[in-house]
């Protein structure tokens, strides 16, 4: 893709030039109307941004600039008359917390005269330093595209306003050419990703037609799915204290458990705009679409803080998923962290979720719950299978215990009989055909 329009992700379209992705070192100002900034500065932070300066106006934010004119011209001042030494010296960055709209960023850009990001512009930056699969990538360049669309689109209004370019007013301004190749690399874009899609589909019913069980983990942006994949699995992912530290689906086995399938992909985060979030549908797809769902909640997390990342992912969970039959367990991870444990179940249950699940990747406690309860739902109960000696010219014990194998997960193995996780369907098929020498104890 690098023949692509190169517009600078998280500029929202105002600077044209070569795309940046390692923003280690930068420092910038945060513009606050209301709620709390803490995430988005944890957001900046993970991307090695400083934020030197949280500028705060209260009232209801203005549709053209965000801030006030007033006070917006005062930051545009400040940042243009910095000289050595001022607290500013060095912000090249404006970041403003909310999802701003296109007018709003064409605005306050145009006042402050540096790079100017909101929320949406901030993820979709940390996203473009994080994509390493091809998937990955063409689904942040989607994302990129469809938010500078809009800013571009803003910009052309902008210059088209009053007499238009071109002798007879029939001229086209360079942008809307810029906006016209756009939307012909989105086409493109587009069609690759529902290649991977296809591909994606292809995978899981070919699984499922094997026998193969999948566990999805899902759960706000570092709740600790990737440490609890790891812990269940004993395959090496990427694990950071990072937000957005995994964009990609990960699949792996349960350890001792080769027929269930883990799927660790990107998490959710709180009031992102849905044509961001459905660049990443396909992804999320792996991970949902599954039999059993692990809904995964920072058990260390302050109640109010725990409440709404709950809600979110509660919200995206049963609004993304088309199965309706889909088992979701609520796990509670990072209890070696000590958060308040019965606040946490109370405001769970206020949600409907019983019976949840602590655990902790780091010393081990649950997980041998967890991985019970992980058989359980998928199984049911365990069966105690015994086999008869037959005829001398008849099928071996040997060959029935290979099969009775396969089936599923074998906990305990004695001369003539077997105790094993499995499918009841599949256990029943072959007793019928075993001529009564395979039979449940």
């Amino acid at each position: 893709m690098d023949d692509t329009i190169p517009i600078l992700a998280g500029s929202g379209g105002v600077g044209l030039g070569e795309a940046r992705t390692n923003h280690q070192g930068r420092k910038a100002i945060m513009l606050v109307r209301e709620g709390d900034p803490s995430e988005l500065v944890a957001l900046a932070e993970t991307m090695g941004i400083d934020i030197i300066e949280i500028e705060t106006q209260s009232g209801t934010p203005d549709p053209k600039g965000f801030f006030g004119r007033g006070r917006l011209q005062d930051v545009g001042d400040e940042l243009s008359g910095i000289v050595s030494g001022h607290p500013w010296e060095g912000v090249d960055l404006v970041i403003v917390h909310c999802n701003a709209t296109p007018r709003q960023l064409v605005n306050i850009h145009n006042v402050v005269g540096v790079e100017t990001w909101d929320r949406v512009r901030l993820l979709l930056t940390l996203f473009t330093s994080h994509a390493s699969s091809v998937e990955a990538r063409t689904q942040v360049r989607i994302a990129q595209l469809q938010a500078d669309r809009t800013i571009l689109r803003e910009l052309a209004n902008q210059q088209t306003t009053g007499e238009r370019a071109g002798f007879g007013g029939g001229g086209r301004q360079a942008i809307q050419n810029v906006l016209g190749t756009t939307n012909h690399e989105l086409a493109q874009l587009r069609k690759r990703q529902s290649k991977h899609a296809l591909a994606r589909r292809e995978r899981r019913r070919q699984r499922a037609k094997g026998g193969a069980k999948t566990v999805g983990l899902a759960g706000y942006t570092n709740a600790g799915k990737s440490s609890l994949f790891l812990a269940l699995s004993g395959k090496e992912v990427l694990v950071e204290d990072k937000l957005f530290s995994t964009l990609e689906t990960t699949i792996g086995r349960m350890e001792m458990s080769p027929r269930i399938l883990l799927a660790d992909t990107i998490g959710f985060i709180d009031e992102l705009p849905s044509e961001l979030l459905d660049a990443f549908h396909a992804t999320l797809d792996e991970s949902l679409e599954c039999d059993l769902l692990l809904l995964l909640v920072d058990s260390s997390d302050l109640p109010e803080e725990l409440e709404r990342k709950l809600e979110t992912s509660r919200r995206e969970v049963l609004g993304r998923s088309k199965d309706d039959d889909r088992q979701i367990q609520l796990v509670f991870t990072k209890s070696d962290k000590q958060g308040n444990m019965d606040e946490a179940i109370a405001i769970a249950a206020d949600r409907g979720f019983l019976n949840p699940i602590l655990v902790s990747s780091i010393d081990g406690e649950g997980m041998e719950i967890l991985r019970e309860n992980i058989l359980y739902s998928l199984y049911g109960p365990q069966f105690t299978v015994e086999v008869s000696q037959g005829e001398p010219n008849e099928r071996a014990v040997e060959s029935y215990f290979s099969e009775i194998h396969n089936l599923g997960i074998v906990t305990e193995f004695n001369k003539n009989s077997l105790t094993l996780w499995c499918d009841e369907g599949e256990l029943s098929r072959l007793i019928s055909k075993s001529n009564g020498r395979v039979s449940i104890k």
